[in-house]
């Protein structure tokens, strides 16, 4: 019976890997008749007798010659316009504009301001696989923004191989829902009963292992709050939550906690644990002096239960790359 269920698997992992490369087949031709239109449109917009009444004129006679498809409303070919414009020229984009469902073009070229965006968005939901609803999450909570703002506060022991960042300096944990006054029990229990969102924010290379993980020291017996693995750094992950501000001593708690992983948990062809001590605020000043001795690869985030604003994180992004400026001029 077990080699009659293995061929059976053997069947379905077949089938799903045919239907998968279907789908991305159909999504490629898609995406290159909507860049075509668009380019068509684009070089018809030089003409006196284009605008909306065009438009119109051209969204009638395709409803005519294809009754029922969708998207060729006179909003959709203004979009797939745009479409083709924004990437005309930009020979970074040429091999991943396939990769992308439409959907998550339009929640893309809709919402980032800049073309670095547009490339961080772009590799980002091909890499994480994001859903229209999972990208549009990360837009709205301002992903980029906050990832830009990490980027000198992470560890270099703690960067992917390909230099991407699997920590941010804040999370965004509005989808929780918690109690007025919650305790750090409240906040574990939510964020175990929202794990899937959980790991949509902290990123697909997170694989849950269990909650009030123990490890025995001596003849105690102490608990991490949440134990992850992540596949980039090949590391167990431990997260310790804190409800309050960020102090001291939370920093050498971890480093016991990252000690007892590797010396019982951890297998030889993992890296060091890693620790995120994630609080609901922290003074950045006392967290560098917490950790300028630490030789445990320790991050101190904090999180937030609503949705940043934009605005502010654009306005110290801007600030630090003007800074930064300043630092090269000199």
């Amino acid at each position: 019976m077990d080699e009659i269920a293995k061929s059976f698997a053997q069947i379905v992992e077949i089938i799903g890997t045919a239907r998968e490369n279907t789908l991305k087949k159909v999504n490629e031709e898609l995406i290159m008749m909507y860049w075509n239109v668009g380019k068509f449109l684009s070089e018809e917009s030089k003409k006196a007798s284009f605008g909306d009444a065009y438009m119109d004129s051209i969204a009638n006679f395709i409803q005519q010659e294809f009754p029922g498809i969708k998207g060729f409303t006179r909003r959709g070919l203004y979009r797939m316009k745009q479409f083709y414009e924004i990437y005309e020229e930009d020979k970074f984009v040429t091999t991943l504009l396939t990769q992308v469902s439409w959907s998550n073009h339009l929640a893309i070229i809709s919402k980032a301001k800049t073309e670095v965006e547009r490339h961080f968005y772009l590799t980002l939901s091909i890499k994480e696989r994001y859903t229209a609803r999972e990208l549009q999450r990360q837009i709205d909570s301002a992903y980029y923004e906050r990832y830009m703002l990490s980027k000198d506060k992470i560890k270099p022991e703690a960067v992917n191989r390909d230099g991407t960042m699997p920590f941010l300096d804040t999370y965004v944990l509005d989808f929780l829902t918690l109690p007025k006054n919650y305790k750090e029990k409240d906040l574990k229990k939510a964020i175990l009963g929202n794990l899937k969102d959980f790991i949509l924010e902290v990123g697909s290379d997170f694989t849950f292992i269990n909650e009030e993980y123990k490890v025995e020291v001596g003849n105690r017996d102490f608990f991490v709050d949440l134990l992850f693995f992540h596949r980039g750094l090949c590391c167990l992950v431990a997260f310790e939550l804190k409800i309050g501000q960020f102090e001291p001593e939370y920093v050498s708690k971890m480093d016991f906690y990252l000690e007892a992983l590797d010396r019982q948990c951890r297998k030889e062809n993992e890296n060091p644990s890693v620790g995120v001590i994630l609080c609901a605020s922290k003074d950045d000043e006392v967290v560098e002096y917490s950790l300028s001795r630490t030789l445990s690869p320790t991050m101190v985030s904090d999180y937030t239960l609503q949705l940043p604003d934009k605005k502010i994180l654009r306005k110290k992004l801007r600030e630090l790359s003007e800074i930064a400026e300043i630092r090269m001029d000199d």
